[in-house]
């Protein structure tokens, strides 16, 4: 006997999607005029590393796209062909914007150490320090949005996003610093390319974060020992459940699917023993976060101490 609750409904899906792509749609309009702005500033106001940074924010409208195809094939409900759904497309999606990440931090860090081998120097205008902060602002904000509609839509992918859109400002910030530098002191110009030598490190650290998470669940491993404790004990705490085995947990898009067993009184009704299972069901639903769907096989303690 065996039952399974979805918790995700066709419409919520939907409507997440839709939440993602219209924080993700804001995000490449913002970036399409930060990179003319970056450019522009650049050029007229002679700074190099905002043109630099310029071609930076350019990744930024990939992993836009990246994002907008992953929301929108990733969940998708499951279908004939897809029983489990489609979350795995929201993951590669996520490992995508992680690899961008990284090839952003080797970027900046592989640039800024030749900028300080060389010493070379620059001479910007006020133009490119408004640019800088006008920048830092506009990306700063984008990012607490993102992270905003990702946490409350349980997206991997708009959460890496969240952090492309940091990067990009972190890496202004490096811009910023060495604009300010030169124009008080012409001898700080290098200011810049180690202030841009330590984000790109930084970057990188959050880039291996996200590809180490969607690794996690490329290879179906089971989430934190906290949350498998919490499952335990809530199946536990059911009435009619004598004990629990074969739990298992994976991960898809973020959200935790599982199936577990259930040892209940082997006189009881197959009536009373599904709703037992149904009680469990509800158990988890409203104690283990990030729960999407649950499969309780419900086994009678006869069977069970004639299989020890």
């Amino acid at each position: 006997m065996e039952d399974m609750t979805p918790n995700i409904t066709s419409e919520s899906r939907k409507e997440a999607a839709k939440a993602g792509k219209s924080v993700t749609l804001v995000g490449a309009i913002v970036n399409s005029l930060l990179i003319i702005l970056k450019f522009v500033a650049g050029v007229l106001g002679q700074s190099q590393a905002l043109i630099a940074d310029a071609v930076h924010s350019i990744s930024d409208l990939f992993t836009d796209a990246v994002v907008l195809v992953g929301l929108r094939m990733g969940r998708k409900a499951p279908d004939e062909k897809h029983h489990f759904g489609h979350a795995r497309i929201e993951t590669l999606a996520s490992a995508a914007v992680g690899l961008a990440l990284v090839a952003t931090a080797l970027y900046l860090g592989i640039k800024a150490a030749w900028n300080i081998h060389l010493h070379t120097e620059y001479h910007p205008t006020t133009l490119a320090l408004i640019a800088a902060a006008v920048s830092i602002a506009l990306k700063e904000a984008l990012y607490h949005y993102t992270v905003h509609v990702g946490r409350r839509i349980k997206s991997r992918v708009v959460m890496a996003n969240a952090w492309h859109h940091r990067s990009d400002a972190l890496s202004s910030v490096a811009v910023l610093l060495g604009v300010a530098g030169a124009r008080i002191k012409p001898s700080w110009h290098i200011l810049d390319a180690y202030a841009a030598l330590i984000v790109s490190f930084f970057i990188l650290k959050v880039a291996l974060d996200i590809l180490r998470n969607t690794l996690r669940e490329f290879i179906d491993t089971a989430p934190e020992p906290e949350v498998i404790d919490r499952i335990r004990q809530c199946t536990l705490n059911v009435e009619g459940v004598i004990e629990t085995h074969d739990l298992r947990v994976r991960t898809l898009g973020g959200w935790h699917q599982m199936e577990t067993h259930i040892v209940v009184d082997g006189r009881l009704s197959v009536t009373e023993g599904h709703l037992i299972a149904k009680a469990v069901e509800k158990c988890l639903m409203e104690e283990v976060p990030d729960l999407d769907r649950v499969i309780v096989h419900v086994d009678p303690e006869v069977e069970a101490k004639k299989e020890e």
